[in-house]
């Protein structure tokens, strides 16, 4: 057996990462022969692991001759090329019968014709006459006739083949799963014994290697990856497909998500607060351009922001151009005489200090004007690219300005949503807006929980709209 094998070996800083040099050497048909810990990772020098991958000698040399992508030796690949072949060859075949058919047909249809336009010869009684006319139009019927059941038996004959080759693409495509399956699960047993995490079912491995990779708290992505094996039923875990549609109804079902839905019977007051650079300047030129030309609210616009330069003359850059005021204030007096002043409008958004978690002091300044009986609705901004632990870290901090909702900005700009995630489930505050670009005020979304999820599963996109999406 071992005559038949090649035996290579890879030594990197991590286990992982020899992992990854053999897949791209090798591809996904390589199997681990053996691994060790040759050097332990210390504070001043990496760690040193050897991997030795062992392969058949026959795929390798057909790797090199060929010199192809790892993924043109996929056996299901092939099968599919060659049903597609063998479905465009009986096409053709099928249309040149057809055709054929059809010229034959046309031919008697005029040879008919011609037929009945022929005048009855002088040396023939009309009766002799309308008998061979009759005689030969019965021929040409009978042509006919044979034509079209020749054409109905090819055309069923062609059915009962496009059924069968429906029928083999079918087991294609489900040999084509469990193999990306198989795949799946031999690269994830070996990550999950490596990480000493729980086993987890094979046809799960794909599902939970992508959860895995976005961010999600190993703890509520454990959590939900045990409430999908129980509820899950067995039928539904052949196709990976299914198994991505059905995790994402679970994490849709997981998701708080608040409505924009504006209480016109007494005033809104909507503070943001959050750290700085998550985009809270922005991101309110963005609601008040909203709401004053699609809701067609009365807008007002109050900054508390001294520190940053620029920010009150970005705010009043939109405020000139909708029309709307805004008040500049740097205590909690001239914040009760802007409130009145801005008494008549019907949503008032105010922008915040950019402020550290860790800056105790500019926290308590903000406390001060959320603790006034104002009855403010306090949003707080994070950013889609920061981590779990330290977007918890930041909710904690300004959990003191007691947070009603959150916004999730520079969702174009992450690769991974599992963070945003755990934050809502482990905080469960609900989410009322992404924020998906710069532009002003296209890019801003109101939150709806299938969205995140197919982010989560599926990665970024970008939806088509003009204007704010509900």
């Amino acid at each position: 057996m071992q005559k038949d094998l090649e035996l290579y070996t890879y030594t990197a800083p991590t286990f992982k990462e020899a992992m990854e040099i053999a897949k791209q050497k090798h591809g996904e048909n390589a199997l681990v022969f053996s691994s060790r810990e040759l050097k332990k990772k210390t504070i001043l020098e990496n760690g040193l692991y050897e991997l030795v991958i062992a392969v058949r000698k026959e795929e390798e040399n057909e790797n090199i001759k060929e010199s192809a992508p790892i993924a043109d030796n996929n056996i299901a690949k092939r099968l599919e090329k060659i049903a597609q072949k063998e479905i465009e060859k009986k096409r053709q075949q099928r249309n040149k019968i057809s055709n054929e058919i059809d010229l034959e047909l046309s031919n008697v249809v005029k040879e008919i014709t011609k037929i009945a336009q022929i005048p009855p010869r002088k040396t023939l009684e009309p009766r002799e006459s309308t008998a061979l006319k009759e005689s030969s139009i019965s021929q040409e019927d009978k042509k006919i006739d044979e034509a079209l059941q020749r054409r109905d038996i090819l055309a069923k004959n062609s059915a009962d083949e496009l059924k069968e080759l429906k029928t083999i693409k079918s087991s294609i495509d489900k040999l084509n799963d469990r193999m990306k399956l198989l795949q799946s699960m031999f690269w994830s047993e070996v990550n999950l014994k490596v990480q000493n995490t729980n086993n987890i079912p094979h046809e799960f491995a794909e599902i939970y290697r992508i959860c895995k990779s976005s961010g999600m708290k190993n703890e509520h992505l454990d959590e939900i990856m045990q409430l999908s094996q129980n509820l899950m039923p067995l039928s539904m875990r052949e196709n990976s497909n299914t198994i991505k549609r059905y995790f994402r109804e679970v994490l849709r079902k997981m998701i708080v998500c608040r409505p924009e839905n504006i209480d016109m019977k007494r005033k809104r007051i909507v503070m943001l607060v959050g750290p700085t650079g998550v985009g809270k300047t922005t991101t309110i030129a963005k609601l008040a351009t909203h709401h004053s030309i699609h809701n067609k609210y009365k807008v007002g616009l109050i900054t508390l922001d001294e520190y940053r330069i620029g920010a009150y003359e970005q705010l009043a850059f939109y405020a000139k151009k909708l029309k709307i005021s805004i008040n500049k204030v740097s205590d909690t007096a001239e914040f009760s005489r802007a409130l009145e002043d801005l008494k008549y409008c019907d949503y008032i958004l105010i922008d915040t200090i950019g402020s550290s978690q860790h800056d105790k002091q500019k926290l308590d300044i903000l406390k001060r004007y959320v603790s006034a009986d104002y009855n403010i609705d306090v949003n707080l901004m994070l950013c889609a690219t920061t981590k779990y632990e330290d977007l918890r870290d930041i909710y904690n901090s300004f959990g003191i300005l007691n947070i009603d909702t959150l916004i999730f900005s520079k969702l174009d700009e992450s690769k991974g949503f599992g963070n945003i995630f755990s934050l809502i489930y482990d905080t469960k505050k609900p989410v009322s807006y992404f924020t998906i670009g710069q532009e002003v005020p296209e890019d801003i979304l109101v939150a709806k929980n299938d969205y995140l999820a197919d982010c989560i599963i599926n990665g970024f996109s970008k939806p088509q709209r003009n204007g704010i999406i509900r």
